[in-house]
């Protein structure tokens, strides 16, 4: 069995974010990138699954990394393998570059199905943009079945098919069985990522990470990244400012309610 995760280098969360001079995204020359939350959950359900199987007398799956971007994402795929994942596939091409879920999606299938993996587990959604989608548009490609939000992920002892649980509205879970292969949209809070120990990232340097452009992935550069986009960013800018607080004073907690009703009032609020 072959297990593919696809993660995302995303922007710290603590980072101070600043327009770019082109007004169309954030300055991304002085930020802090990491691996996205829903992502990092997703690298450890693979590695718990791997684990599982060896546990149970079966052989352990491989496990592959896959990730699209600039030549910093192999940090985010050098720390993959520092916890355990076999090799990385690192999607690296300016023809990839500015691409949105559905041209990015299209790449990540092209590699996925090149290496016929058999589980798919990705982030449920981004850091940065959460449109939630790019897993989606892999399942289609692939013909593959899709759970989203998932929660818990069990494999069967014939290593054939899938018992999930995936999360719901109103804290209700649905509980689903799939056919392998599948695609899988790990929800955060399904695990507690591990750390990388110091042994495995030194052996991370020696394991196999490979460049892939579109030539050998075998996708028309046209349906990819930015020319492959659907959604094309305009602009993006900063959230208003606001005006301030209204501080409420009153000689009694009464008198004090009735001025915040009726500022309430005002606002149209009530």
């Amino acid at each position: 069995m072959r297990i593919g995760v696809c993660i995302k280098q995303v922007p710290d969360t603590d980072s101070h974010l600043r327009i770019a001079d082109s007004g169309r995204g954030i300055d991304d020359s002085n930020l802090n990138w990491v691996i996205s939350s829903c992502d990092l959950c997703a690298v450890e359900e693979a590695l718990l699954l791997a684990e599982a199987e060896v546990s149970r007398g079966a052989e352990r799956p491989e496990l592959v990394v896959f990730s699209l971007g600039p030549a910093r994402v192999e940090e985010a795929l050098r720390k993959a393998l520092a916890l355990g994942f076999d090799r990385a596939l690192h999607l690296v091409d300016e023809a990839l570059e500015g691409g949105d879920a559905l041209s990015d999606g299209r790449a990540l299938a092209a590699a996925l199905a090149r290496e016929r993996c058999d589980l798919v587990l990705a982030g449920a959604q981004s850091d940065d943009l959460g449109q939630a989608a790019t897993p989606a548009v892999i399942a289609e490609i692939l013909g593959c079945p899709y759970a989203w939000l998932v929660m818990a992920v069990e494999l069967d002892s014939r290593g054939k098919s899938l018992r999930i649980v995936r999360e719901l509205e109103a804290g209700m879970n649905e509980i689903l069985k799939l056919e392998l292969p599948a695609v899988l949209a790990i929800q955060a809070g399904i695990n507690r990522p591990r750390f990388a120990s110091l042994r495995g990232t030194l052996q991370a340097r020696k394991k196999p990470l490979r460049r892939e452009d579109c030539s050998g992935l075998g996708v028309d550069p046209g349906l990819v990244g930015a020319a492959g986009a659907g959604i094309e960013t305009e602009a993006v800018s900063l959230p208003p400012a606001g005006a301030g607080g209204v501080v409420i004073e009153g000689a009694s907690a009464e008198a004090a309610a009735g001025e915040l009703i009726a500022n309430l009032e005002r606002e149209a609020v009530l």
